[in-house]
């Protein structure tokens, strides 16, 4: 680890937080429906979206109304982009001449782009037509992202209101974040992807002449207006297969930093959005101070890990000070490559600029595990600020029982009713990944895929399932996931990981919005203090522990302790 190291991430992570409270602002007067800068431009189109689809702007739901309005939206977007992959050699815009895409590998796909997860069990540029990069995947970047967004948002309305049933209106808040938000970001960040040399074009390919004189073809396309909402919505899925590895998908240190803010900056605002939203500022930057400390701690270990060196190598006695270079770009360095890996794994993003799988045990443990404490460091856009309430919610019921009171979250009491729903939550991650990982641990279908045997492997597939229930997308590399198994059963994760998590959610939050606001009493629990802080970060990691725990030791921390004897697999 180097001072410039740290001063490049540390200028990064300034630069989000400088961000965070002008976009929180905006954000929060875009879902109040008050009028923007950009409302001239944009209030027409999104009024004529409501017309054509019959919605009445003013028409709110209750919890079952928007969570059927959530469940419907995303099986229409199923079945759409379904059907445009498994058409895809007849449809427009394929001048590779791609065949449709094989039943079980668009199920997998279709799934992985409607909950935001963008796992890719192919390669980008070898297998999706333009038409199926632009209309298919990247309008399911805006629209998923979008919708994690208006769950977040109907979640935050629940915490001001009294004595109701409504909790907003679906189809507006998603319009509205996919208008006023996420498209004149992707915008903006999209060109400035194309100053920095990334390609936007229908063109098929160019062909290159090599320093040897051989001709190369080199795969193009519309990738800037794919990466910029790849990174702004925390999707993660690249155009190219090696992803943000590819220096048309990710070009400089400078593309590479500006990937890892776009990642950062519409998560974190949102967390302040909360804030706002319930006249609570200080709540917000409490739930975004424990998102950061943990983060950075991540941060940290990955950037530890792979400056210490291979122990392997060290064992035969090269040099530990040159750290792991293995599976990295030199144009990002260890510094980059540690914040990358962190930040899209601490996020739902999944992009990924370094080869996970050649990170060295306890480096590749780090995002594994930032995966599994549930996708809110800070998650995805939306996702990850539900997700944090939800384990505020469970801190708060044990400071509850430490003080002997009903627990309160800002005035709203958190009785048994939320608490269960709230469990329910928690639970659906570790049945995924673990249930779904023992299967494939023991199956010859599973262990059909495995590029290496022993407690690599197994990382392999944890990794793989914690990915995909987490909503994530990144993949361990070595695992060939393209088989009907691994295409199934990991879209059936995605599934669980996204709406098992958001119904009981939206439930906690048609249960919190019947109830009265009660002002905060001399035994009222404060929730915006160092001290809720230091307790929410607390019972992330004790759950995480517990849970995962046992299948890490057999996993990366058994490599760790056999590559230090200098053992190989």
């Amino acid at each position: 680890m180097t001072l410039v190291g740290w001063l490049q991430i540390s200028l990064t992570l300034i630069a989000v937080l400088l961000a965070v409270k002008p976009l929180g602002l905006y954000m929060n007067r875009v879902f109040a429906g008050e009028r923007t800068f950009l409302s001239p431009v944009f209030k027409p189109v999104e009024w004529a979206f409501y017309k054509a689809a019959g919605i009445d702007e003013k028409r709110e739901q209750n919890w079952i109304g928007y969570t059927f309005g959530v469940l419907l939206f995303s099986i229409a977007g199923f079945v759409s982009l379904y059907v445009i992959l498994r058409f895809q050699d007849v449809l427009p815009l394929n001048p590779q001449g791609f065949p449709a895409v094989a039943p079980d590998l668009a199920f997998n796909t279709a799934v992985s782009f409607i909950t935001n997860t963008n796992w890719q069990s192919y390669g980008g540029e070898t297998t999706m037509s333009h038409f199926s990069q632009m209309a298919g995947l990247t309008v399911h970047n805006f629209l998923s992202g979008a919708t994690g967004m208006a769950v977040a948002v109907a979640l935050s309305r629940a915490f001001v209101r009294s004595h109701m049933t409504t909790l907003g209106n679906f189809w507006v808040d998603m319009t509205r974040a996919t208008l006023y938000v996420l498209l004149p970001l992707a915008v903006v960040v999209a060109l400035i992807f194309v100053a920095m040399g990334m390609p936007q074009t229908l063109d098929a390919s160019v062909t290159a002449t090599t320093l040897e004189g051989v001709k190369q073809v080199i795969a193009t396309g519309p990738v800037a207006s794919q990466e910029a909402i790849k990174q702004l919505g925390t999707n993660g899925g690249g155009f190219f297969n090696v992803n943000a590895a590819h220096p048309f998908e990710n070009p400089n240190a400078f593309s590479n930093y500006l990937g890892v803010f776009a990642m950062l900056v519409v998560s974190s605002a949102m967390v302040y959005t909360f804030g706002q939203m319930t006249g609570n500022r200080r709540q917000g930057w409490a739930l975004l101070s424990a998102m950061g400390l943990l983060l950075v701690v991540g941060i940290g270990a990955v950037y530890w890990a792979e400056t210490s060196g291979n122990p392997i190598l060290t064992h035969l006695g090269l040099d530990p000070l040159q750290g792991n270079m293995e599976g990295k770009e030199l144009r990002f360095g260890q510094s980059g490559s540690a914040l990358y890996t962190a930040v899209t794994t601490g996020l739902s993003n999944g992009g990924v600029n370094t080869m996970h799988a050649s990170l060295t045990p306890l480096g590749g443990l780090v995002p594994m595990f930032l995966i599994q404490l549930g996708e809110v460091l800070p998650g995805g856009v939306g996702s990850g600020l539900y997700g944090m309430v939800v384990f505020a919610i469970l801190a708060v019921f044990v400071a509850g029982l430490m003080v002997g009171r009903t627990p309160e979250l800002l005035g709203k009491k958190i009785e048994s009713r939320e608490m269960k729903y709230a469990m329910l939550a928690v639970l659906v991650l570790p049945l995924a990944i673990l249930g779904f990982s023992a299967l494939a641990a023991i199956l010859p279908v599973g262990l059909a895929g495995l590029l290496n045997k022993g407690p690599h492997g197994l990382s392999e597939i944890l990794y793989a399932y914690s990915s995909a229930a987490g909503n994530n997308g990144s993949a361990f590399a070595g695992l060939t996931a393209n088989s009907p198994w691994y295409n199934t059963t990991l879209g059936i994760a995605m599934l669980l990981g996204r709406f098992a998590y958001i119904v009981p959610v939206l439930a906690i939050a048609g249960s919190l919005v019947a109830k009265q606001k009660v002002p905060a009493s001399s035994g009222t629990f404060p929730t915006d203090t160092p001290l809720f802080v230091g307790l929410l970060v607390g019972i992330i990691i004790i759950l995480g522990g517990l849970q995962y725990f046992p299948a890490l030791a057999l996993g990366p921390i058994v490599e760790h302790f056999l590559m230090l004897a200098g053992q190989t697999f």
